[in-house]
């Protein structure tokens, strides 16, 4: 009886690891207007549920010509939903500014049971944030 308990928890465990990996890797999104204005953003979520993010921005005629932005902390997933979190103690400094507390994102991907040749990009759909560019944005996983 032991050894089918011990083989059960093996096989759960591991499926739970397998599940969250599909979501693990870079997602990015490029928006830019005839070389004017580039905004850029890179969101790298790693397999130990930490993740990092940096948005660039060149926009001409603005305040700054160039602008660096960037945040990190942890990501769970529940129902293809990310929810990010950042510890204010750890995850700010004079770099990382960003804050991703109260962030959330639906993970988007095709079905593995649909067979068709409809073409569906994985990505990450923000649907809230405090920080208020960051909602509704999509980023395309790389």
């Amino acid at each position: 009886m032991k050894p089918l308990i011990t083989s059960f928890l093996l096989i759960f465990t591991l499926t739970l690891s397998a599940q969250s990996n599909q979501f693990v890797g870079e997602y990015s999104r490029s928006l830019s207007e005839k070389e004017k204005h580039t905004i850029e953003y890179k969101l790298t979520l790693n397999p130990d549920g930490t993740f990092l993010f940096h948005s660039y921005s060149k926009i001409q005629g603005g305040n700054s010509a160039e602008d660096n932005k960037y945040g990190k902390g942890k990501w769970s997933v529940k129902d293809n939903l990310i929810t990010f979190s950042a510890n204010k103690k750890e995850d700010f400094d004079s770099k990382y500014t960003l804050d991703f507390n109260n962030s959330t994102a639906r993970f988007i991907a095709k079905n593995p049971r649909d067979k068709s040749d409809k073409v569906v990009k994985t990505k990450l759909q923000f649907l809230e944030s405090e920080i208020f560019w960051m909602k509704s944005i999509d980023l395309f996983k790389l």
